[in-house]
């Protein structure tokens, strides 16, 4: 399993081409645990958004909020893009961060 307390960016979405969501964590995989279960009462509950489509960690949370600040102000072909790079699939990457373990 990858080290999940370090600083990440990442994409959720309801579903492929769906509603996405961009934010910032410290630790990725109490964050997706946290929306999959509509901890937060926000976007996240209303638009569905729990699949992890994309991540990307980060040295300094420093680097990870201004990256996610960024990617926030991009039009949404550009996000599809980044997400149809690494995860054309639009696979659950929570799964290989061993998400499904810790339920």
């Amino acid at each position: 399993m990858k080290d999940t307390f370090a600083p990440s960016v990442y994409m959720l979405a309801s579903g492929r081409n769906g509603t996405l969501y961009t934010g910032v964590t410290s630790n990725l995989i109490h964050r997706v645990a946290q929306h999959r279960s509509d901890h937060f009462d926000g976007f996240s509950t209303r638009y569905g958004t729990k699949l992890l489509v994309w991540f990307e960690m980060h040295a300094t949370m420093e680097h990870a909020i201004k990256r996610e600040k960024r990617i926030k102000k991009w039009n949404r072909g550009w996000k599809l893009r980044l997400i149809e790079e690494g995860n054309p699939q639009w696979r659950d990457l929570a799964t290989d961060l061993g998400f499904e373990a810790m339920r």
